[in-house]
């Protein structure tokens, strides 16, 4: 972005500590993209979502791009990421049905 088009974004200190996830589900109706993240723990028989992010699917596809992007300069400079299937069959990142509704 040019110095024109300049974001202010304030990020406060509850939020800057994140939350960490391990499974996201993903479901979108006709006009929004719904994603859940969702934190699995070893003895919590239900997980519940921590985070639900609801966005418009154009920047659903932002979000892909940004990523993918990311993910390749990542990988350039750490090396491939691996993607290990769960042999316990638990939901893998990504999956959930597209039934929402909006």
């Amino acid at each position: 972005m040019s110095a024109d088009n300049e974001l202010n974004i304030e990020l406060n200190n509850e939020i800057a500590q994140g939350s960490y996830s391990n499974l996201a589900i993903i479901t979108h109706s006709s006009s929004e993209f719904i994603i859940d993240f969702i934190r699995m723990m070893p003895g919590v028989p239900k997980p519940q979502v921590n985070n639900r992010i609801v966005m418009t699917a154009e920047n659903a596809k932002r979000l892909l791009l940004a990523l993918q992007d990311n993910i390749a300069k990542f990988e350039s400079q750490f090396g491939d990421i691996e993607v290990h299937n769960d042999p316990k069959g638990v939901i893998p990142m990504g999956f959930g049905n597209n039934s929402a509704e909006a």
